[in-house]
């Protein structure tokens, strides 16, 4: 028996199989953080557990790709601007955050299309959490 197309799911969370996937992603994400050396930089921007981190990440995502807000129940508004603004976040920060993202989700073997999507939205948040100014190009 065939789904009708309306009870397909849309939500980038449901895409992703609910909470066990996002966790997947969250684990995936800072297990790549600490193992790889070309994330040196944001892993050091982090605490030295990360436990506690990776659950406020996982309950964030939830929340923000389509699923039940759990980040909220906890903590209220996110404020994500204001809770990162004490970390030094640049275009190399930013590029690091998307790579291991990426990285994670590729990892995963997360549909291409799915990829796409979550990049693109990852890519503008990320971007709008850049707190420093971009440095000029010497010309040599």
């Amino acid at each position: 028996m065939s789904t009708p197309e309306s009870q397909l799911p849309t939500a980038p969370f449901e895409l992703l199989g609910g909470e066990p996937g996002v966790r997947a992603l969250v684990d995936r994400f800072y297990d790549l953080m600490e193992l790889d050396e070309a994330y040196a930089e944001l892993r050091s921007m982090h605490p030295g557990h990360l436990e506690q981190t990776r659950n406020k990440l996982h309950w964030f995502l939830c929340g923000w790709l389509g699923g039940p807000g759990l980040y909220e129940q906890r903590f209220g508004h996110p404020r994500l601007r204001m809770r990162h603004f004490p970390y030094a976040i640049g275009v190399k920060e930013r590029d690091q955050w998307l790579a291991c993202m990426d990285q994670a989700m590729a990892e995963l073997d997360i549909a291409p299309e799915l990829r796409m999507r979550l990049h693109t939205a990852f890519a503008g948040t990320a971007d709008w959490m850049r707190n420093q100014p971009e440095k000029a190009v010497e010309a040599s």
